[in-house]
């Protein structure tokens, strides 16, 4: 069964679309990127960080409540945020602070300069367990004192049902020291090391990674990219996870130059495991350098694609900065990818779009509605977020999915 929430009196967007603010299917709660707007799209409290903050997690809390959850059920959170390391410190201690001691979430922070409307300085994404399904252990929070340094109210992993989440993984020490200073290279090699010790804290390894998101400091080349890419591939084996990689101008930490978080299958007994089902349709893109990972996968009901582009089996750009036409093009993708995996548009339960833009509805709203049209009302929560750019030179948007098919 799938559950869809609009709290009453909860925001709208500007344009009228099919999208819901959360969903509830097979365990889990998704929630869209949730922000400081009015009923009429409007930013409440522009340029005010501090009460975005309080405001957006207000939203969230609505969101689960009206699927019978509560904040105590939360285990991941994205936010995506503008401002520099105090920001970011300030909004991981508001959010700390209504976070009690029965929940530790992972969390991931990404530092953007803009985002989709002026004045907007915070959109959070959330995912909670249904609390139906909790126990004493289930979900299980870890920390380690070898890996990036968290507030106390976070985990760095957080095994959920059948599922293992991470906080952003960094090069980043635990006392808060980042060698390799402004070294994308050397970074990305000491973020995998960390990857390999935070997944075995769950008792899982590279080979059970469903999901990768990887954001890294570039000029939205493919030059920039392949080498990290190389070695980040070295630590997955063939057939690999779904991956979404996003170039940023930078992180709230200077001097930092990647970070990535991962969801991977939790898996106590070979025997018992159910195997993950991975796609790559025939006549799919392709990058311009091999890769071990696939685009998408299907462990037990649990869908993940991959960021799904307008590119051809050339990594050449399909319809160069023409961002209707690319995001039919992605939407097609998807639909191909999960026919591949036995399920349909019917079974996505959260969108992230990822568009070139800046802090203007125009670009957000081109997208946005085409995306809403692909699904029947109530659809999919969703989050839209505006980059400088995007992996390739004019490729304007890039679209991923999680889906949870009909048991």
């Amino acid at each position: 069964m799938k559950t869809h929430s609009w709290p009453e009196n909860h925001w709208h967007w500007p344009v009228e679309l099919s999208h819901y603010h959360g969903v509830k299917r097979g365990g889990l709660i998704y929630t869209g990127g949730q922000a400081d707007l009015g009923s009429h799209g409007q930013v409440v409290t522009p340029d005010d960080l501090n009460a975005q903050t309080h405001n957006v997690m207000q939203h969230v809390e609505s969101i689960l409540l009206d699927l019978g959850a509560g904040l105590d059920d939360l285990v991941k959170l994205v936010i995506y945020f503008t401002g520099d390391d105090t920001d970011e410190a300030m909004i991981l201690k508001l959010i700390g602070k209504r976070l009690s001691e029965a929940t530790r979430p992972v969390v991931s922070t990404i530092c953007l300069p803009e985002l989709c409307y002026p004045g907007m300085r915070i959109e959070l994404e959330a995912v909670a367990i249904d609390p139906t399904l909790r126990t004493n252990e289930n979900p299980e929070f870890f920390r380690s004192k070898k890996l990036p340094a968290l507030p106390d109210q976070y985990s760095h992993v957080v095994r959920c049902n059948d599922l293992v989440f991470t906080s952003d993984i960094s090069a980043i020490g635990a006392d808060g020291s980042l060698p390799a200073h402004g070294d994308l290279i050397e970074q990305t090699r000491l973020m995998m090391y960390k990857v390999e010790h935070a997944l075995a804290m769950a008792s899982c390894t590279t080979s059970q990674a469903l999901k990768l998101n990887v954001f890294y400091q570039g000029d939205g080349t493919a030059n920039n990219w392949v080498k990290p890419a190389a070695i980040r591939a070295e630590f997955f084996p063939e057939p690999g996870p779904a991956a979404t990689g996003i170039s940023v101008k930078g992180f709230a930490r200077d001097g930092l130059m990647t970070k990535i978080a991962i969801t991977a299958a939790a898996v106590t007994t070979v025997q018992t495991a159910p195997p993950i089902r991975y796609s790559w349709p025939v006549g799919h893109w392709d990058w311009t350098t091999h890769l071990p990972y696939k685009h998408g996968n299907r462990f037990g009901d649990v869908i993940h694609l991959g960021g799904q582009v307008a590119l051809n089996t050339n990594a050449e750009v399909l319809h160069p900065n023409n961002i209707v036409e690319q995001t039919k093009i992605a939407l097609a993708n998807i639909k191909t990818i999960l026919a591949d995996l036995g399920a349909s548009m019917d079974d996505i339960i959260k969108v992230t779009t990822f568009y070139k833009g800046n802090a203007s509805g125009e670009g957000l709203h081109k997208n946005l509605s085409i995306r809403s049209n692909a699904f029947q009302t109530p659809g999919p929560a969703t989050s839209g977020i505006p980059v400088p750019y995007l992996v390739y030179e004019n490729m304007v948007i890039e679209i991923e999915v999680i889906a949870i098919a009909r048991a």
